[in-house]
């Protein structure tokens, strides 16, 4: 079978087209034949070197695929052979024609949701509706939601309001990307490059507070927003490092201003995004949460979509398709 190999960390020429054996399912897993393939930032991130890699080299790049079950272990259940899924795999091994996943991961396709908006929504639906709940909006809250015009902000700035947000005020890199805020929901959309965003951000408040900040970039800007949340029920949900680094805020920075922040990350978290993943499914196919497809690749050209996203220049999803593809 045709996969993409990761054979070195560095730029996206690492991720190379290779014939490989196609796996077979250990006993709690299975087998599918993928039909579309999620290209994911933070793979961008592992690729590079920036984020760690648990797995020694070299190895098949993914995180998550979608297709047909074709083979499944001994421990599995049987009735899943010919079903329409997604899965998510142990880390590694889903920018292939077949894919090899626990079990567990398995999400069933709705009926009348194609395999490319599936694997395209899984992973900014499956991330932004925990941090919804999580932020337990009450209907009169003013958010801030950070790159809100893609990946799991594109989610979030679709499903803010019905969560309970009064007010969506957004960040985006570019005019495009500020526009598409602005028609996914935002209110108001502030440029994230100015290096002065957090002063534009006291303007478009206009002696407002926010209330809740849904932080993906991380870094010092994070503690820039802190004098601009409500004192005594503000809180930052911290689930991104576009910066390259965590959020950079204090125990003192918090406590001084009756803040709170929480870290959406480790074992726990990843555990609510996998229960998510089938609300998700639900509600693109219901057409309540838009995909944002923005480009369909052949899977050999998976070097160019790291490409693509590393310049920041999608904005919608890059999903992958094997050449063996049905549907």
């Amino acid at each position: 079978m045709q996969a993409i190999v990761m054979t070195a960390v560095g730029d996206p020429d690492v991720l190379v087209a290779e014939e490989v054996p196609a796996p077979r399912p250990a006993e709690d897993e299975v087998v599918i034949r993928a039909e579309a393939i999620p290209v994911l930032f933070p793979e961008t991130k592992l690729r590079s070197g920036e984020f760690p890699l648990a797995a020694p080299l070299p190895l098949i790049f993914g995180f998550q695929a979608a297709g047909i079950v074709t083979e499944v272990g001994a421990q599995v259940d049987s009735a899943l052979l010919g079903q329409r899924v997604v899965v998510a795999t142990r880390g590694f091994g889903a920018y292939a024609e077949f894919v090899a996943a626990p079990a567990d991961s398995v999400a069933p396709i709705p009926d009348g949701l194609s395999f490319v908006d599936a694997a395209a929504v899984l992973m900014n639906g499956s991330v932004a509706i925990p941090l919804l709940e999580t932020a337990a909006l009450t209907g009169g809250e003013t958010v801030l939601i950070e790159a809100a015009a893609t990946g799991v902000g594109s989610a979030l700035t679709q499903l803010a309001g019905e969560f309970g947000a009064a007010r969506v005020i957004g960040t985006a890199g570019s005019p495009e990307k500020a526009a598409r805020a602005r028609e996914l929901g935002a209110d108001e959309v502030i440029d994230h490059n100015d290096p002065a965003w957090t002063t534009r951000l006291r303007e478009t408040l206009g002696g407002a507070t926010v209330d809740v900040v849904f932080d993906s970039i991380g870094g010092a800007s994070a503690s820039g927003l802190l004098d601009l949340m409500t004192p005594l029920r503000g809180r930052m949900l911290g689930y991104g490092w576009l910066s390259g680094a965590p959020a950079h805020v204090t125990a003192t920075d918090l406590i001084m201003r009756g803040l709170t922040f929480t870290g959406c990350a480790g074992p726990d978290w990843l555990n609510r995004v996998a229960q998510a993943r089938g609300a998700v499914l639900a509600r693109a196919a219901a057409g309540g949460l838009d995909p944002l497809v923005e480009t369909v690749l052949p899977l050999g050209r998976a070097s160019h979509a790291h490409r693509l996203l590393e310049n920041r220049a999608p904005l919608g999803k890059i999903v992958l398709r094997p050449e063996a593809a049905t549907s």
